[in-house]
């Protein structure tokens, strides 16, 4: 059965790609669980659509973001999450939610998937996460507190 997906999923494809997927899988996972669609023709185009329109939103926030590169490498971010005594925390500290802070505290809005992490951040104290658009990189200072 040929399908739309809309939402990306693990091991089919990406958001608004066109995939043939078994005719169970589709109409017993995927949706129902509103993951995807079938492909009619109007659907197809509805999905072409929407997708040229993510990759012009996405060049924009990349050419803003280029921009504001030396204003990300200046900005400070500061996180908290709860913590033992050692100063470990019990949750890590993940890229949507240094997105969310860095918006809320510098105005500056940014794509997670523009953040550097290779591990998720899970100690107390002042890290530095490299923000990476195209081939020009910036340091971005996230300083991680305790809370009782």
């Amino acid at each position: 059965m040929k399908i739309i997906l809309l939402k990306d999923v693990a091991g089919v494809g990406r958001r608004y790609e066109a995939k043939n997927v078994s005719d169970g899988y589709a109409l017993n996972f995927l949706i129902p669980k509103k993951l995807a669609e079938v492909a009619t023709p109007a659907a197809l185009g509805r999905a072409e659509r929407m997708k040229r329109e993510e990759g012009a939103l996405r060049r924009e926030h990349e050419d803003l973001l280029l921009q504001n590169l030396a204003a990300l490498g200046e900005a400070r971010v500061e996180v908290q999450g709860k913590a033992n005594e050692k100063g470990h925390l019990f949750a890590s500290i993940h890229a949507e939610a240094i997105v969310r802070e860095l918006k809320k505290q510098t105005g500056i809005d940014v794509l997670p998937e523009f953040l550097v992490i290779e591990k998720p951040v899970k100690e107390v104290g002042e890290h530095t996460i490299p923000v990476k658009v195209q081939d020009k990189v910036a340091h971005l200072k996230v300083v991680v507190k305790a809370v009782a």
